[in-house]
């Protein structure tokens, strides 16, 4: 078993990195990016400044050193695998990056300044503390820039996803591990809810619909669960907003958010109780449309081993019934549907950006969609890397529940 969770572990860690690599390799060379965004604000400024142009902001030219600055900042003047290394945090990167002239004092915050020289025996620049400069310092490098006579100051680090660094947001202004941790949270507890209660209702429903095949109760909930399955979650939750929120019918439940605001003053049971209210809607809305496919994969399951050989030869030898179904025929019959765990898990913890845009709520579905339709990369990556993690580890989660309940399965 420890082998196999080695193999296991080994084999996610080059599935990690290519699927990282797509989406670095595709955000960042996708138009209207951070770097895009900044330029066409400098553009905008210059216009501003020089009382416009006829040929628009298009054709505004961006002082070489503010473009520099720039393409440093995001990186862009670097080869790609360069950046994604830096991004992974396995190379380092700059920081603290300073324009200075040779020769002349620099400034580099905290009232700590620096200069860099030319070493007359090496050719190459260094970096000296104005206080001592006779001794260079070991952690400071520098690099040429296009303005005469200047060159660039900066400090590296190794920070990237696998020392938990993502950056910060480019709209929000703040850490995206702040932004997550702060919303995370509220789609796991949707998440983690809808995936129980799923499984649990749709495993007794299609368990039911397999016994009693053929019955008016298996067409009344077959077309039920077809026509919850073909209703979108974001409209049915509009529909019992309209109905059960104080829209047009009855004041029953709260109309948007996950917590009362006086939640922080409330006793451990009472602030249970009180996410429990706000979450029945949301919770409705979001697992309804699942039920279908589930349902209908354990009836399937079901029926078909039911017919098997075995099961015959069970009744046969005059076992009860509900020992044949529940001992003999369900071990079997659930395989499908553990093998399904691992995918379903990556869907509901993802978050639903339609429904918590319905129902009011920043979880992190509602933020990944806004970081990709605003082109905040950073919060767009953590949250690739997020569903990238979630549906890895789902899927050794499957492999696992699926050697438990199928006995032809070995670790070995």
């Amino acid at each position: 078993m420890l082998q196999y969770i080695i193999r296991r572990l080994l084999l996610a860690i080059p599935t990690f990195l290519g699927a990282t690599f797509v989406v670095f390799f595709i955000v960042q060379f996708a138009p209207g990016g951070p770097y895009d965004q900044q330029m066409n604000a400098l553009r905008k400024g210059q216009g501003a400044e020089g009382g416009g142009s006829a040929l628009g902001t298009e054709s505004m030219a961006i002082p070489p050193s503010q473009l520099e600055a720039l393409q440093r900042y995001y990186q862009v003047n670097e080869p790609i695998w360069k950046r994604y290394l830096m991004w992974l945090g396995l190379f380092p990167r700059p920081v603290n990056d300073y324009l200075a002239e040779v020769g002349e004092e620099r400034n580099v915050g905290g009232g700590y300044k620096v200069i860099a020289r030319k070493d007359a025996t090496s050719g190459s620049y260094k970096v000296y503390a104005v206080e001592n400069p006779t001794m260079p310092l070991d952690d400071w490098y520098v690099d040429p820039s296009k303005k005469a006579n200047s060159v660039w100051l900066y400090q590296r680090e190794v920070a990237g996803i696998f020392t938990f660094d993502f950056g910060d947001s480019f709209r929000y202004r703040k850490p995206v591990v702040e932004l997550i941790s702060e919303r995370l949270p509220v789609s796991m507890q949707f998440g983690l809810m809808s995936f129980v209660i799923t499984y649990v209702v749709c495993f007794y429903l299609g368990t039911q619909k397999a016994l009693r095949h053929g019955t008016k109760f298996d067409v009344v909930s077959s077309s039920i669960i077809f026509i919850a399955f073909s209703v979108p979650g974001w409209a049915l939750g509009g529909v019992l907003l309209v109905i059960l929120g104080g829209g047009s019918g009855i004041d029953l439940f709260p109309t948007g958010g996950f917590q009362s605001s006086d939640y922080d003053t409330l006793t451990g049971v009472e602030q249970i109780l009180d996410r429990a209210w706000y979450f029945v809607l949301p919770t409705v809305a979001y697992t309804l449309g699942g039920f279908a496919s589930i349902t209908l994969l354990m009836k399937n399951s079901l029926m078909e081993t039911l017919g098997q050989d075995f099961i015959r030869t069970a009744y046969a030898k005059g076992l009860r019934e509900d020992r044949v179904i529940w001992l003999h025929a369900m071990r079997n019959s659930i395989i499908p549907l553990v093998a399904s765990i691992g995918g379903v898990i990556g869907i509901f913890l993802a978050g639903g950006y339609l429904v918590e845009t319905a129902f009011n709520i920043d979880g992190i579905g509602r933020l990944s969609f806004e970081a990709i339709g605003t082109r905040d990369t950073n919060v767009a990556f953590a949250f690739a890397v997020i569903s990238i993690t979630i549906n890895l580890v789902g899927s050794i989660i499957s492999d696992f529940m699926l050697a438990l309940v199928d006995p032809r399965i070995r670790f070995s």
